[in-house]
């Protein structure tokens, strides 16, 4: 099932209002009529109960009646004419609106259904909507891709409701299942994220992503343990993340050298100060040294789809096509400064 980014205001809460005031309506009207039942006349005749008013309120509101209680005094007349009659006609009018707002509402999903099958494209999968692909989120909307590329493929009903809440359209179901991969137009999709809570989910949803894709869309996947790494990897993905591995190297860090563990918290936290970017060599780049650039600090190449460090002998000028992995200025920029 796809479940589209939340509304403002769902039909649930529509319809949760117009019972609401239908209920108001009923028992504005019983109480109306109960203040004056010495003006109705009761078949039985022995006068009206606050049941009976209760009954009365529903069957006029509902219909036209059943004639076996009826106002006789003037002053019942009257409120008929001037309360029950309109509140009945506003009655109905809730009814059919609550109607109409259902079939449009289920006629509106259909066709936004229908446009995001047709439109959905070189997109971002992110499987797992826990804390892994949450901040996999984060990070790809701050690197500027825009929410309608991301779809997310997760069991949890509470997951699929902060992913919709945050904008996101979500797939209900389990991204080891090649139906549900299938309904998020895998075959069509940019790369793949792995973020499952287990390393064995995370490789039957490798296997599974290269059988349907045949290879052909980049897998990105994480891994708990370091030794699931190489089992990742021949089940297709492209890359992986050892998220035990990196942790455990950061505290390792935090102790023997405690101002490298704030400049990588720098460079992972956006609006900090730096931040990792890449982009392409421009024409008057190609044929220099990396460091040699006066307003870039680059610290690797990207060429030909694999990294180049500077210290390599390959690395010590830039080619044409090379992508530039450099350090940026992340800060927020004050108001009217130049971008």
């Amino acid at each position: 099932m796809i479940h589209f980014p939340a509304q403002r205001r769902g039909p649930l809460s529509a319809l949760s209002l117009r019972l609401a005031a239908a209920l108001g309506l009923v028992f504005a009207v019983v109480t109306a009529v109960y203040l004056d039942r010495d003006g109705y006349r009761d078949v039985n005749e022995d006068g009206l109960t606050l049941l009976d008013c209760f009954y009365y309120a529903v069957v006029s509101l509902s219909t036209t009646g059943y004639g076996d209680i009826t106002p006789a005094a003037p002053s019942a007349r009257l409120v008929n004419v001037l309360f029950v009659t309109p509140a009945r006609v506003l009655f109905l009018i809730i009814l059919v609106g609550t109607t109409l707002e259902v079939l449009t509402e289920q006629y509106r999903t259909g066709r936004r259904l229908t446009r995001w099958r047709k439109s959905v494209k070189d997109h971002v999968i992110i499987c797992g909507y826990g804390t892994k692909g949450r901040s996999a989120v984060s990070a790809l909307l701050e690197n500027g891709l825009d929410k309608s590329r991301i779809v997310v493929v997760e069991r949890s009903p509470a997951s699929l409701r902060q992913a919709t809440s945050a904008g996101l359209v979500a797939i209900e179901g389990s991204a080891t299942r090649s139906s549900v991969l299938n309904e998020a137009h895998v075959r069509n999709a940019k790369a793949v994220i792995i973020a499952t809570d287990s390393d064995d989910a995370s490789v039957l949803v490798a296997l599974t992503v290269r059988q349907l894709t045949a290879g052909q869309v980049r897998i990105i996947a994480a891994a708990r343990e370091a030794e699931n790494a190489p089992l990742l990897k021949q089940s297709g993905a492209h890359h992986v993340i050892v998220s035990s591995a990196t942790a455990g190297r950061l505290l390792g860090l935090s102790t023997s050298a405690p101002p490298l563990i704030d400049v990588v918290e720098d460079l992972l936290t956006p609006g900090q100060g730096m931040a990792l970017a890449m982009r392409s060599a421009e024409r008057d780049e190609v044929g220099r040294s990396p460091r040699e650039l006066d307003d870039t600090l680059v610290i690797a190449l990207v060429r030909r789809g694999k990294v180049v460090t500077l210290s390599d002998r390959a690395g010590a000028v830039i080619e044409t096509g090379d992508m530039l992995v450099h350090v940026r200025d992340d800060r927020p920029q004050p108001a009217g400064a130049p971008g």
